[in-house]
């Protein structure tokens, strides 16, 4: 980013310098990615860089040409990972605006990541505001196919070399954004998880912060799950190996026939949903018995045998909410329902969906117009 700020944007608390691109993506080119842009492969122009310093706190804001961080190679964050970041999505509504879905719930969880990690808060206002600035930057990448979004990814990295085992004493925030589609691209009406031997995260972990090292953790079991014909890898809890948590990036609900609908309970291994917490909402809503508690893999099998249980579903931000319809641990495997997708299910995601969307109203406030 070394060409001259042109223009400044005012964010609350910060100013964020603004670098002309020298070489913007082409319409052409623009226009070959977005019909058919996957899900995470291909970037928009832009990014925005903000820097924290101790003794200073944050400063230098920036948004600039997309491009290579420079790092020194003794940085904190490749060597002890001092990493967190977020996902949300922007989309184009009915009247050509563009929104985004509770983006305070993600600043929020990013500062309790960042707690966690000791790293320091990034104001939630400077969060919001970077995302916002960025999406108005490059509101020409957001995709026009239904169920496409523009996809922003929020992280922070320490980057002070220095080889002692502490807390960094400088950090970089940024935000980068990428054309996404359907993230999952099996087609299938339902999606198939392997219960895996390995463990995700333990109590008095990292299991709640959104960060890197929870992820590279699953990619061995996840790898396995593929390897076996599976979409996804569940994760049981670590004392007892037993009680189900979440998948490898999505958290799980259980639809009874008694109209219960249960999810397991936050307890500090299980990463708290923005999606989760909005379909918390909207069950309530519906009359349903919402009930978060420990549901275990053998009950799981149980109930989708005698067909007590009707429907499962996950969900999370890339892949919004996706039915459940198989689940195989070691040489055994049950279907729930009729393996597709259930009633409630379709009606809970499009309900979500056409908030996110504009095509239904929002009565909770929880979508944001930028522009």
């Amino acid at each position: 980013m070394a060409n001259a700020a042109d223009t400044t944007l005012d964010a609350p608390a910060l100013t964020l310098s603004r670098m002309a691109h020298p070489a913007p993506t082409s319409a052409e080119a623009r226009a070959a990615v977005l019909a058919n842009p996957g899900f995470g492969t291909h970037f928009t122009d832009h990014m925005v860089v903000i820097e924290w310093t101790e003794g200073r706190g944050w400063h230098d804001g920036v948004i600039g040409p997309r491009g290579p961080i420079a790092l020194d190679p003794a940085a904190s964050v490749l060597h002890y990972a001092q990493e967190i970041f977020e996902g949300l999505k922007a989309y184009t509504h009915p009247d050509g605006s563009i929104a985004l879905f509770r983006p305070e719930a993600n600043a929020a969880r990013f500062n309790a990541s960042a707690a966690r990690l000791a790293m320091p808060a990034l104001p939630e206002e400077t969060f919001v505001e970077a995302v916002k600035q960025l999406v108005l930057a490059d509101r020409d990448w957001i995709p026009a196919q239904d169920g496409a979004s523009l996809y922003l990814r929020p992280f922070m990295i320490a980057t002070e070399a220095f080889l002692g085992v502490r807390a960094a004493k400088s950090y970089k925030f940024i935000v980068i954004a990428s054309p996404a589609g359907n993230y999952f691209k099996s087609g299938a009406p339902a999606v198939s998880i392997w219960v895996s031997e390995y463990t995700r995260a333990a109590p008095g972990g990292t299991g709640a912060a959104k960060c890197g090292g929870n992820y590279a953790a699953s990619l061995v079991p996840t790898a396995e799950a593929f390897q076996r014909g599976h979409d996804q890898v569940l994760f049981l809890d670590a004392a007892e190996h037993k009680w189900v948590e979440e998948l490898g990036g999505m958290n799980l609900f259980f639809a009874l026939d008694d109209g219960s609908l249960i999810t397991p309970p936050l307890s500090g291994t299980i990463l708290p949903g923005i999606t989760r917490d909005s379909l918390l909402t909207m069950a309530r809503e519906e009359g349903l018995n919402v009930r978060e508690e420990r549901y275990s893999i053998d009950q799981w099998r149980a109930d989708a045998a005698s067909g007590r249980l009707l429907e499962c579903f996950a969900c999370g931000t890339a892949a919004v909410v996706t039915p459940v319809g198989r689940v195989a641990q070691g040489d055994s495997d049950f279907t729930i329902g009729s393996g597709g997708p259930g009633q409630l299910t379709a009606r809970l995601k499009d309900r979500l969906v056409s908030i996110q969307r504009g095509s239904a109203p929002d009565p909770h406030g929880w979508v944001v117009k930028i522009g």
